[in-house]
């Protein structure tokens, strides 16, 4: 069975920095697969994709030799089974708020006795290169479990959240946890509460042995965050990399001045 490098690194406290998918497209996940990140997260909460869509994407990603995991619209057992059995190496969970939630999450995540995951499928088998009962018998010990901290609920419950076991990584989403500050949504910014937020949920995620995750918006960022001690290190994503290129090539040989778009 193949192992789940990313999975593998971040146990050992060593940071990983992947990138988003979000445009839905196996064609550009292939393509993405091959530039060097050891992992990618197809969007499945926010871009139009459909499963027979993700799983076409998972499998490019782990031909590649590159780690697919699924943010997933919600997370329950439903979507996280379908995303799981469709071949993705882990599981990115949005708005977890609560313990209740994140042990929901892991639950699903895991077979028993472990978790309450149902055994079924088979591009999973696929996707890690072993038969339906080596599969069965090692999942638990594979699949990556991140949760994500994008709400100002979350960061009020962290240690309820972080302490839960079996949780890998713990993600934050800049936009909605600015958002739910009633703030405006940004990758980054020295709002002094966000700013304040961001150290609570990194140190707390440390304390419990979880990976501190973030998203960011270009290299610097990302090379500043993984200084501040962050480990699960996501970068823009192929929509904001296709799209930023384009508009400054366009600038540079048109002149033409690119709006303000939609954010990645």
């Amino acid at each position: 069975m193949r192992e789940n490098t990313v999975r593998t690194a971040l146990r050992a406290g060593l940071p990983q920095v992947g990138t988003w998918l979000s445009m839905a497209s196996p064609m550009a996940a292939r393509l993405m697969a091959r530039t060097g990140f050891p992992w990618l997260t197809l969007d499945i909460e926010h871009s139009p994709v459909d499963w027979e869509t993700a799983s076409l994407i998972f499998g490019c990603i782990a031909d590649a030799g590159c780690v697919p995991l699924a943010r997933v619209p919600i997370g329950d057992i439903p979507n996280i089974k379908r995303a799981l059995d469709a071949g993705a190496y882990g599981i990115v969970a949005p708005m977890v708020n609560t313990r209740a939630q994140a042990e929901e999450v892991v639950a699903a995540c895991r077979y028993a006795p472990l978790g309450r995951r149902s055994v079924g499928g088979g591009l999973h088998t696929l996707n890690f290169g072993c038969s339906a009962d080596e599969y069965y018998a090692r999942a638990n010990d594979q699949i990556l479990v991140v949760v994500q901290a994008e709400h100002v609920e979350a960061v009020e419950n962290r240690e309820a959240i972080l302490s839960v076991p079996g949780i890998d990584a713990m993600f934050v989403g800049p936009n909605d946890l600015l958002s739910s500050m009633g703030l405006a949504p940004a990758m980054e910014t020295d709002n002094p509460t966000f700013v304040e937020a961001l150290r609570l949920l990194r140190e707390c995620a440390v304390a419990h042995g979880v990976a501190p995750g973030i998203h960011t918006g270009d290299a610097p960022m990302a090379l500043r965050r993984l200084a501040e001690g962050w480990q699960f290190v996501a970068v823009a994503s192929e929509l904001a990399f296709m799209v930023g290129q384009a508009a400054e090539t366009a600038r540079l040989t048109v002149g033409a001045s690119p709006g303000d778009g939609v954010r990645y």
